[in-house]
């Protein structure tokens, strides 16, 4: 990941691969209006660029980081639309979020690159500002039935280990059982590229 010339703006290079499956997925899972929050937006450029596919929804980006809050507002001001919203700091483990209903969460590459606290904090958050139907839609490499699905997601879950011990893939069954303790109902749970998987709950 590096910068891009002039500006705060940081680069991703997964989040240019992973972008479109990404968006042809939420074309089929979105609502048709309200307020759409994405939690750890990271640089930025997931939130940017499916803000303008979707103009009946309102885009709200969050980051708790300085670093990736910078790029941030930097990818919001370089590629600006007008139902993206200005980005606000939220970290998913605080219990008291500055959000306080939305129609739907987007959480990319989050819960494996974070505490496991942080992922429990961002389902009970969903439970919390979700309205009835409202949807939660994650995306990333998950075990299931506790075993890694190839070979690749297995050496990525070392390495993250090896960073913080307190970060690696996590068990799909157990996010599932965590979400339901929070109201939340797995609806669907599709293949993606690189052995990565979106996971979709709704409110109940």
């Amino acid at each position: 990941m590096s910068d891009v010339p002039n500006d705060a703006r940081l680069y991703a290079p997964a989040t240019e691969r992973n972008r479109a499956p990404i968006l042809e997925v939420l074309r089929g899972v979105l609502p048709q209006s309200g307020l759409v929050l994405e939690i750890a937006s990271g640089t930025g450029q997931h939130i940017t660029y499916f803000a303008p596919h979707f103009p009946q929804l309102i885009w709200q980006p969050s980051d708790p980081t300085p670093e990736y809050f910078s790029s941030l507002v930097s990818w919001c001001d370089h590629l600006p639309s007008p139902n993206l919203l200005p980005p606000i700091e939220l970290d998913a483990r605080h219990p008291h979020w500055p959000i306080k209903d939305c129609a739907a969460i987007l959480c990319i590459n989050m819960i494996h690159i974070a505490p496991w606290t942080a992922g429990l904090g961002l389902l009970a958050g969903a439970g919390r500002v979700l309205g009835t139907g409202g949807m939660l839609y994650l995306y990333g490499p998950f075990k299931q039935g506790g075993q890694h699905t190839a070979p690749s997601n297995e050496e990525f879950d070392r390495n993250l280990q090896a960073q913080d011990p307190n970060w690696g893939v996590r068990d799909l069954e157990e996010v599932i059982r965590c979400a339901q303790a929070q109201g939340l109902a797995l609806a669907q749970v599709l293949p993606m590229p690189a052995n990565n998987l979106s996971v979709i709950f709704h409110k109940l």
